[in-house]
């Protein structure tokens, strides 16, 4: 059983573009999307994730919203970063 899975990295690009991807992805055949972002972009992405649900309606739930945080940078000057991973899939 082999899923169409899209995955979307939200960044500092306008929020219609990650609707945009998410959307052209539901309709290319993935049966999910998912959004990373990380740190500053965390809202960008769950704003992109409820113009998805809106915008196809019916059609897309959230299946999983999964909060977190990882290290970045050099050993020695690393800091913490919060993370988010949403995924929608299609309404069956």
């Amino acid at each position: 059983m082999s899923e169409e899975v899209g995955v979307i990295y939200v960044g500092n690009k306008p929020v219609s573009s990650y609707v945009l991807a998410a959307v052209t992805q539901f309709t290319a055949g993935a049966k999910k999307v998912v959004l990373k972002a990380r740190g500053r972009a965390i809202s960008r992405a769950v704003d992109a994730a409820e113009l998805v649900r809106r915008f196809l309606g019916d059609k897309v739930k959230y299946e999983k919203i999964e909060i977190g945080s990882e290290k970045v940078g050099e050993p020695g000057k690393e800091r913490t970063v919060s993370t988010i991973e949403i995924v929608l899939a299609k309404a069956e």
